[in-house]
């Protein structure tokens, strides 16, 4: 069994002691599908989570959590708590498009004909080498099947790019036998192809984790009556007796493996679109509504790693499900906030109307992982580091650019790099060429580097050189200690007053969004053109943000920027989240008599 339990150091007192370290047992599934530098991945470490914000309370003594971060450093982190406990995965994770995928964003307000007012926002890149992408998703296959319980089933949304290789890793990780299903999504719509049937479907894989596993048949059936019009009964064509055809007609139809009633991406049809609607890669709540209802019961976990807009999330809390989601996009996680809380305020407008005795799991949290916030958006991180350093940018799947003569690895941003996050420059580096070069010149380096990370393990470098197996000059950039001069976002900047019991935001300035607009030349007469959405705690505690007030407007409207002070407020916090989805929090002094 693989455990961190059974790493723990007992005291005399029966008192447990977490290592930090999760082993798992080897993966032995069958086909096991090879790739250019495959890593076994049988460890991982604990990593810290903050709670940042709370919103509504906990429910039968739970509430649900959000997590911005790398999912795997997120997943590694659940593992403590939720090993074995979740119920039902759903993932959509990056399909090897080879596209950047962008969110479009326009002013609060404006009324236009045309896109001027439009822009769009890069939330990130789905452009890999096939190894690098088969090693990430097959390391986050692994943890999510040890978060998974043992009536629990993973469904996996993917298409045509790479379907026939996750396949195989699912039977790698999960064992062939745990195949259940491969669900087909068909839609139509126009297309250009002229030398090709056009690609009109997208495939949900769906593995369990043993024999026993949830399946609610009749949250499965959908209504299926196609009346023969001389008996005005169902016909399948002499496919089924006549009690089959009764029961049939009265039950409803199990629905097939294909659904030809759900679309999915950019076909969603407008009426079903929603908080997420200028989120890429949105997915149809309907495609969540049949798996979470036929594959989970009410009160059971459900988790998405790969978030996006929250569509799982949202659907799950309209069940009376519990969820986990997490996403490294903050705009996935401002996006999803908002989203659940509009659908928590409308649970609870229709329960009260009926009074509704059923518990719905409406309060979530949002955790940083690994103090996951310097960066904004990860896609940028390393456009910003690249122009901040004044790297030379170029098209390679090992090197991130050249600086000086140094071929330029950037680490992931906002951990420590460890020997794990070196893995990809030591599989993918031109052995061939090493070898020429210490031919021709054998007392010399056959490679000069430089790793950019924030942190370091203090034998990184040896590390790599040992590992790679030739002689290298290796340069290590800590950006945080050794480059504190780097500017890599400009703050927000807002003016707040009291006046009359009265909190009054005079104006707003997110810098960086004002930036593009210029670029633009965009006119902006009112600071709340700017502003998606404000929220306000009145008691703020210096640790967690708890909202007691939230103005979210619609599309069309504007935030009120005004706001009246309850009178047993204290320190007053005020978040404002732009179109950008950047935010600015700023704390009002305690002790201020705002009714004075």
């Amino acid at each position: 069994m693989s455990n961190t339990d059974n790493l723990d150091l007992k005291l005399n007192d029966g008192i447990s002691i977490p290592v930090g370290e999760y082993i798992f047992e080897p993966i032995k599934g069958y086909p096991m599908l090879n790739w250019r530098g495959k890593r076994p991945f049988r460890s991982t470490q604990y990593y810290p989570a903050q709670l940042k914000e709370q919103h509504g309370n906990a429910v039968n003594g739970w509430i649900n959590k959000i997590f911005w971060g790398d999912n795997i450093q997120v997943m590694s982190h659940l593992l403590k708590e939720f090993r074995g406990k979740v119920d039902l995965i759903y993932i959509d994770p990056p399909f090897d498009s080879k596209a950047d995928y962008k969110k479009k964003i326009k002013l609060k307000g404006k009324i236009t004909t045309n896109d001027q007012t439009i822009f769009e926002e890069k939330q990130y890149t789905d452009i890999w080498s096939n190894d690098e992408y088969l090693q990430f998703m097959y390391e986050r296959l692994i943890l999510l099947k040890e978060l998974l319980s043992e009536t629990g089933s993973v469904f996996m949304h993917c298409d045509y790019r790479k379907n026939h290789y996750l396949r195989c890793i699912l039977d790698e990780v999960f064992g062939a036998d745990n195949f259940v299903n491969e669900i087909v999504i068909c839609y139509t719509g126009p297309t250009n192809q002229k030398k090709n049937f056009p690609r009109k479907h997208d495939t949900i894989f769906w593995y369990k984790k043993s024999l026993n596993y949830t399946f609610n048949i009749d949250e499965a059936r959908i209504d299926y009556v196609k009346s023969n019009k001389s008996t005005g009964k169902t016909s399948l064509a002499g496919r089924a007796d006549d009690s089959y055809l009764e029961e049939l007609d009265e039950a409803g139809k199990v629905i097939e493996d294909y659904w030809t009633d759900i679309r999915s991406g950019s076909h969603i049809p407008k009426q079903v679109r929603d908080y997420g609607d200028s989120y890429p890669t949105l997915k149809d709540t309907r495609i969540l509504e049949r798996i979470i209802s036929v594959c989970s019961n009410k009160g059971d976990l459900i988790l998405d790693t790969f978030m996006g807009s929250g569509t799982t999330q949202s659907v799950a809390m309209e069940l009376g499900r519990r969820f986990i989601g997490a996403d490294i996009n903050l705009g996935a996680i401002q996006t999803t906030t908002k989203r659940l809380i509009k659908i928590a305020e409308d649970i609870e407008a229709s329960s009260s109307k009926s009074n509704d005795i059923v518990n719905y799991y409406k309060g979530f949290e949002v955790y940083n992982v690994n103090n996951y916030d310097i960066f904004r958006n990860p896609v940028q991180a390393k456009e910003l580091l690249i122009e901040a350093l004044e790297i030379q940018s170029i098209r390679n799947s090992v090197y991130d650019g050249e600086k000086d003569g140094r071929m330029v690895k950037i680490m992931p941003v906002n951990h420590i790099a460890t020997k794990q996050d070196a893995q990809d420059l030591i599989s993918g580096v031109d052995y061939k060429a090493f070898e020429k070069r210490k031919d021709d010149k054998p007392n010399q380096p056959v490679e000069k580097l430089l790793i950019i990370c924030m942190g370091h393990e203090p034998d990184l470098a040896a590390y790599i050189e040992q590992s790679i197996g030739y002689k290298l000059d290796i340069q290590v950039v800590d950006i945080l200690r050794d480059r504190t001069d780097l500017e890599f976002k400009r703050d927000s900047e807002a003016l707040i007053e009291v006046s009359d019991s009265e909190l009054v935001i005079e104006s707003f300035y997110p810098l960086n969004l004002m930036q593009k607009l210029s670029m633009m030349k965009e006119n902006v007469s009112d600071w709340r053109e700017l502003v998606e959405n404000i929220m306000i705690d009145w008691n703020y505690d210096g640790a967690v943000f708890q909202p007691q007030l939230t103005d979210i407007p619609d599309k069309k409207e504007l935030v009120s920027g005004s706001y009246s002070i309850p009178s047993e407020a204290g320190t007053i916090r005020v978040k404002i989240t732009d179109l950008l989805s950047e935010t600015l929090e700023i704390s009002l002094v305690e002790g201020v008599d705002y009714h004075g």
